[in-house]
């Protein structure tokens, strides 16, 4: 199984392109394109998924078909082959579904040009939802959509590996300091300490950690060139150069949890998909999982999010609500939980989804204190070229690198 950010990071079609090409410069999506004339009777929902597996299109269409039956409209639920692409295509062609996943990578240059329906605050108990989440989709001070569900980064540790090589429970590292002499304690025993993917989706977690993150809150200002991130990419530097961290492609291996499956590495930080890329094909190890370790300014993760959109241009806004409302009610969402491993986005389950799924508590803390994706559009080229920049983190300069984000950002936020 692939991680959900192996998956984002797909490039988007040449449709998608001309949706946010030419409708970010005034065409295609206005104020009228709101005002779609409304159908107050029962409603033929088309809902666009980007599923992770039959599992969860089961449970979808599950839902789906139990929420149309009791109101007395239909709702077909599609998997995508390529959600960007086929999104992209549909809005550009003024046809898009009623319904569709919004991935929060996304969500900025779909809201920029009003391609969504900010319907948010319409949903019974709209503050039960994470702040974090919430303001992941929130755009221009307006709350856009409901999250669907999330995830959230921890730290996975094989307890055979940690065990052999020495370490105890007293080892388990809470702050960076500590990472550093538990993983010098590793190496020593023979051992790859840490696994961790090249990319901002998980090194940013060492930037939210030293107080810093790559836009300001709005997302209207470039912010990686500053102290703290510079700290955390030079504290990631020394990991990297002393051998305590390598990034997968140096252990032969796709992604984090493979490497940490294939016993490669004691350690790796992942999502809580990892769970179930590991029941799948590595049943067999054994490991725990624990908060990321605090960095300078406490601790610090990010959330990975999608959430329900509604088209602008749908003729059903009323009852394309209403089916939200129900999708991401608690009952609802705790049956998500359970069928496909998602952590519910109401904090008012949370107590329930942690008795259900005790291991999972340290992802599902981690809303308190995360950072959500680069919320602003028309940077997706900006973030692949930092993405890059930190595929040589360990013979490259942070300051640079952060430095040539900023400019590259600045470019993309300030341009028409």
């Amino acid at each position: 199984m692939a991680p959900r950010t192996i998956r984002r990071a797909a490039v988007a079609g040449l449709a998608a392109v001309a949706l946010f090409g030419s409708a970010a410069c005034g065409s295609g999506f206005d104020d009228s394109g709101d005002e779609a004339t409304q159908s107050s009777g029962p409603a033929k929902l088309e809902i666009l998924i980007g599923s992770s597996g039959e599992a969860e299109t089961k449970a979808v269409q599950e839902a789906a078909a139990k929420w149309a039956s009791e109101s007395g409209n239909t709702a077909t639920v599609t998997p995508a082959q390529d959600l960007t692409q086929q999104l992209g295509q549909a809005l550009a062609g003024g046809s898009p579904p009623d319904v569709f996943y919004v991935d929060a990578s996304r969500f900025a240059d779909y809201a920029s040009v009003g391609a969504l329906e900010p319907y948010g605050d319409k949903i019974s108990n709209s503050g039960d939802f994470y702040e974090s989440l919430r303001q992941t989709f929130t755009y221009d001070g307006k709350f856009y959509c409901a999250p669907k569900d999330f995830s959230t980064l921890a730290l996975q540790i094989n307890t055979d590996l940690w065990t052999k090589a020495g370490l105890t429970d007293a080892d388990v590292p809470t702050t960076w300091d500590q990472l550093t002499a538990t993983a010098r304690k590793l190496k020593a025993a023979g051992q790859v300490p840490l696994a961790i993917a090249d990319t901002r989706d998980r090194l940013g977690a060492f930037m939210v950690q030293a107080g810093g993150w790559l836009t300001s809150e709005d997302g209207k200002q470039a912010t990686g060139d500053t102290p703290e991130n510079v700290q955390a990419l030079t504290y990631v530097k020394t990991l990297l150069a002393e051998g305590l961290a390598r990034y997968p492609k140096q252990l032969d291996a796709g992604w984090g949890g493979e490497a940490f499956g294939k016993g490669k590495a004691v350690m790796t930080i992942e999502g809580n998909w990892i769970k179930g890329a590991l029941q799948n094909d590595f049943p067999n190890v054994k490991y725990k999982v624990v908060p990321l370790p605090a960095g300078p300014k406490g601790q610090g993760t990010l959330s990975f999010t999608n959430c329900w959109g509604i088209a602008a241009k749908s003729a059903h806004k009323e009852q394309a609500i209403k089916f939200v409302e129900a999708m991401t009610a608690g009952e609802q969402q705790m049956t998500f939980a359970k069928a496909f491993g998602v952590m519910p986005s109401r904090q008012s389950v949370r107590d329930q989804y942690t008795q259900q799924f005790p291991a999972d508590k340290p992802f599902i803390d981690g809303a308190e204190y995360a950072q959500g994706p680069v919320n602003a559009p028309k940077m997706d080229s900006v973030l692949k070229d930092l993405d890059t920049s930190l595929n040589t983190l360990a013979t490259g300069d942070p300051k640079a690198i952060l430095a040539r984000f900023d400019q590259n950002a600045k470019a993309a936020l300030g341009g028409s």
